[in-house]
């Protein structure tokens, strides 16, 4: 663990060994920058609609014709953050 590195798998290419701290979030917990897929990310999100699952959640609750006002409210999540997961995920209805 020289060199700054440590030992976090990447959410977005799994690498282990190319992980470095990046500095801190915006909400205070620590950035990890992957030297293999040049992204950054955090291990904990304070925003409940950044944290990993909810973007699923949200389109198998479209799926299953739940309204937008709904949504949010049992994910805790905004009807704006719903409405831009449902925009970026290409649901082809």
């Amino acid at each position: 663990m020289d060199d700054g590195k440590i030992e976090v798998r990447c959410r977005y290419c799994g690498q282990t060994s190319d992980v470095k701290k990046h500095g801190t979030g915006s909400g205070g917990p620590p950035r990890f920058r992957c030297l293999a897929c040049k992204r950054t990310f955090q291990l904990d999100y304070c925003y409940k609609a950044c944290q990993s699952g909810i973007k699923e959640h949200v389109i198998g609750m479209a799926m299953n014709n739940t309204g937008i006002r709904d949504t949010a409210r049992v994910l805790s999540i905004s009807i704006n953050a719903v409405m831009r997961i449902l925009k970026n995920s290409h649901l082809e209805i």
